[in-house]
């Protein structure tokens, strides 16, 4: 998992799995909360899921601030090749 295109695909994967959510809705600019209809609750599961996939865990502080998929995928980008 090192491109973003690599990471949005496991994110949607994820995303579908997790959430039951169509493909198609899970969009770059799919704004987690409003779009997606994800809670705090669900947002604490899919950091789960991605510290599982990624053996690296995003800080609560730093998904407070995220609000679309894309988002996300750069989080998730910037951890997982910060050790590289």
């Amino acid at each position: 998992m090192q491109t973003r295109e690599d990471i949005f695909n496991t994110l949607r994967d994820a995303l579908v799995e997790l959430f039951e959510l169509e493909p198609e809705r899970v969009t770059l600019q799919a704004n987690l909360y409003q779009d997606l209809e994800i809670d705090s609750i669900d947002a604490v599961d899919l950091i789960d899921h991605i510290k599982r996939k990624t053996g690296k865990k995003i800080a609560a502080d730093e998904f407070k601030a995220v609000r679309t998929v894309d988002d996300v995928v750069e989080a998730v980008y910037r951890l997982v090749n910060a050790a590289a």
